[in-house]
């Protein structure tokens, strides 16, 4: 999952619960105005989670792509002893 993807993944969310995330969206307004040192506490947390969580899925994609190929090339060889 690339970038785009991600922000794809959260645009379409934002569009089939509109409700959801208009309370989200005016909750982290709040907090930003009454409690800025907590509000950019959480948005700090929440962006090293989004890397965290970006990371894991290009380290598990390349694992699987890589694991399909043995896989394939494993086939290819048993196939030609045939």
């Amino acid at each position: 999952m690339d970038f785009s993807g991600f922000v794809n993944s959260i645009v379409s969310f934002a569009q089939n619960h509109a409700i959801i995330a208009i309370v989200i969206v005016l909750g982290l307004l709040y907090l930003m105005v009454r409690k800025p040192k907590l509000f950019f506490s959480i948005f700090s947390i929440g962006l090293v989670l989004a890397g965290l969580f970006y990371i894991i899925t290009i380290l598990t994609g390349s694992g699987s792509e890589k694991k399909s190929k043995l896989i394939e090339q494993k086939e290819e060889q048993v196939d030609t002893n045939r």
